[in-house]
């Protein structure tokens, strides 16, 4: 299976992708980790993308559509692969088809996380870690044990302010891919509200429903 996993900052994508790639046995594709690996492997795209990121710009729609498609090349994606993080924009996901089109690949789904934004705001600002052991807790669903509770932090990456930054980031500019995928019949809505095993099974069963 080739797909794309899409939702807002705080869906559940991670998770869900883990369990997917474990079940169907294909590599999850996550373009930050593509890139992060190249810089630390000093390959040409690494030191291209190292050098625009020091410059606060952003890596080229072709540079990494063209990582992406070179990626999905490789033999343990003859299986089909999941694509996480990438496209974030509309040019990014019209440049994919027409790359994919150019190798004889077609994605089998899109699937979207719906979650809405006061839920995600409540999931992530709630997230305190604890900087001795990494532990994550959450201030309602997973509050830590009192005797750590006085130590834990929040990350700034985790403040209310920062995601509704990345919220509306996610609606200028994410959002524009959904009705792109839609118009092709790959847009498959998933409920991602509830708790995750019961997201994994509605996932689950939608991609049993394009076998």
């Amino acid at each position: 299976m080739r797909l794309i996993f899409v939702g807002p900052p705080g869906a559940g994508k991670g998770t869900q992708a883990a369990k997917v790639v474990e079940r169907h046995g294909i590599p999850h594709i996550s373009t930050g980790d593509m890139f992060r690996a190249a810089i630390e492997e000093g390959t040409p795209l690494g030191k291209l993308a190292a050098k625009l990121i020091a410059r606060g710009s952003l890596v080229p729609d072709d540079v990494t559509v063209n990582m992406v498609v070179s990626r999905i090349e490789q033999p343990d994606c003859c299986r089909g692969f999941l694509l996480d993080g990438f496209p974030r924009t509309l040019p990014q996901a019209e440049a994919l088809e027409e790359a994919l089109a150019a190798h004889n690949k077609r994605l089998d789904a899109v699937i979207l996380l719906e979650v809405p934004d006061e839920l995600i705001v409540e999931r992530i600002s709630g997230r305190r870690v604890d900087p001795l052991t990494g532990e994550i807790y959450h201030i309602k669903s997973n509050p830590p044990p009192p005797e750590i509770a006085g130590r834990v932090i929040q990350r700034p990456d985790d403040t209310e302010a920062t995601c509704r930054r990345r919220l509306e980031k996610y609606h200028s500019e994410t959002e524009a891919i959904l009705p792109f995928y839609e118009s092709r019949g790959l847009l498959v809505r998933v409920d991602g509200t509830t708790d995750a095993d019961e997201v994994a099974a509605n996932v689950a069963d939608a991609l049993a429903a394009l076998a």
